[in-house]
């Protein structure tokens, strides 16, 4: 017997060389192309925008049509996930848990992002010498959005008009109360539910495909997007709102390193600039388009093969995006202080808390509006401060670069908190973390999904949550 067995292991060791070489994807080299082009057209729009201006602002159609054909994605995604999510999990308390711990962490970074950012604003006092025109006065009063809801009225627009009209209005927290009420059911079906989850999990994997098509219009979308924020902005703005423009660069770096870095190295025990360079594709989306929405469904899906699991990432996620708007809160905070000292009318820090209070609220009644971080500033400054309204139109010219900013600070808040939260309630595979941010388990461009897992074979509740890391 030694011998035949030591015979068996020469020959699966003489055959490793020859079958070993088969292994590499050649699939997802191809999308390492795929970013390689959307650098490319994010120098070519730059160009284009500098050069001829006119013409770069005729190309914004081509931005936000890409973003819109990723905004398509996300709720039929956020209704999979979450319904799968839930619907494998046995105790309903523990979805509880999860988004309990979800809100109460978002607002606590919300009021550590105001904070920072109050700090900052003190510090620099960007807004000095600056002089209004009638225009620059027009200008702030027009982006007073009617959009954002008082704190009742947003509640309650949370619940759609019927089933079918949150997946066709696009409203994402819409979504997740269909998706939470359909996961629940199918919790509470037991075995006669799992046909459906069956069925949602076919479903998803035709989206999370469809999604991997659109993704190569990323380019075209990319190019057309700077270019039309470079035309529209040119460098006289960039000039004149350098110190506000730069200081709030710098303060939402220090945020995401410093901060977020060292809560997610004590709770979690990992590396931000190992989870970063995960997601490094996402950010590069983020930049091009200048929004984070365009991410979130990439988002969703790599943080499910992170091993994070389904209910944490569904319910996290999505309500993050409304929630836990780190960069937007530095902005309206930073802006609030520029604007102020611009008029000449400088805020002390009594009258400086009680409006950052009122905006950190107000932020919330905007979610899902276009462009919400202006819109909320100039809508929450009309409440609380309408003198201040005059002087929005000062930072009209280089909101657009404000908001990359503000999208991949946001993003990183998002990715950190999905993490944490997973620690908290033991909802994440810390092992699989590790291969995967080591590059040992690949993402797979191709599908989105782990083909080869099937989280939902054995639903009736054995193995309890860590059925679900492995998802």
């Amino acid at each position: 017997m030694p011998t035949t067995t030591s015979r068996r292991a020469a020959v699966a060791a003489a055959s490793t060389p020859d079958t070993a070489p088969a292994a590499p994807r050649v699939k997802r080299d191809r999308t390492h192309y795929l970013y390689l082009a959307v650098i490319a057209a994010v120098v070519l729009g730059i160009a284009v925008g500098l050069i001829w201006p006119d013409a770069g602002v005729e190309l914004k159609p081509l931005g936000t049509g890409f973003v819109n054909l990723i905004k398509m994605m996300i709720s039929p995604i956020i209704f999979c996930t979450i319904v799968l999510g839930i619907g494998s999990v046995r105790k309903a308390a523990k979805v509880g848990a999860v988004g309990g711990i979800a809100l109460g962490y978002f607002l606590v970074m919300s009021l550590v992002a105001l904070t920072i950012g109050l700090v900052v604003g003190n510090i620099l006092h960007p807004g000095d010498g600056l002089h209004l025109t009638n225009a620059i006065k027009a200008s702030g009063h027009d982006q007073v959005s009617s959009d954002a809801l008082p704190p009742v009225d947003f509640v309650l627009s949370i619940i759609p008009t019927t089933f079918v009209s949150a997946f066709t209005e696009g409203q994402v927290l819409q979504t997740l109360l269909i998706a939470l009420l359909a996961g629940f059911a199918l919790q509470a079906m037991g075995s006669v539910g799992q046909p459906i989850l069956r069925g949602v999990e076919h479903i998803q994997r035709l989206v999370f495909r469809i999604l991997a098509m659109v993704m190569w219009a990323a380019p075209i979308g990319a190019f057309g997007a700077i270019a039309a924020v470079v035309g529209s902005a040119g460098l006289d703005a960039l000039k004149s709102l350098a110190v506000l423009m730069l200081g709030f660069y710098v303060t939402c770096f220090l945020f995401v390193f410093v901060v977020l870095g060292a809560i997610l190295r004590v709770v979690a025990g990992l590396n931000i600039f190992l989870l970063f360079k995960y997601l490094a594709r996402e950010f590069l989306l983020i930049l091009s388009t200048s929004s984070s929405e365009s991410a979130l469904p990439r988002l969703i899906a790599k943080m499910e093969h992170l091993g994070v699991s389904k209910p944490v990432v569904g319910i996290t996620v999505p309500t993050g995006y409304s929630f836990n708007l780190d960069g937007t809160m530095i902005y309206m905070t930073m802006a609030s202080l520029y604007i102020a000292d611009a008029l000449g009318t400088p805020m002390s820090v009594g009258e400086q808390i009680p409006l950052l209070l009122f905006l950190l609220l107000a932020s919330k009644g905007a979610a899902g509006v276009s462009g919400a971080g202006l819109a909320t500033l100039a809508g929450g400054l009309q409440s609380h401060k309408p003198a201040l309204v005059d002087g929005v139109g000062l930072i009209v010219g280089i909101d657009r670069f404000m908001s990359e900013a503000r999208a991949l600070t946001n993003f990183a808040g998002n990715a950190v908190a999905t993490v944490l939260v997973g620690t908290w309630t033991k909802e994440i595979d810390k092992v699989r973390v590790r291969q995967v941010l080591a590059g040992e388990l690949p993402f797979d461009e191709t599908t989105l999904l782990d083909e080869g897992v099937q989280p939902h074979a054995e639903i009736p509740g054995q193995g309890g949550e860590k059925e679900l890391a492995k998802a």
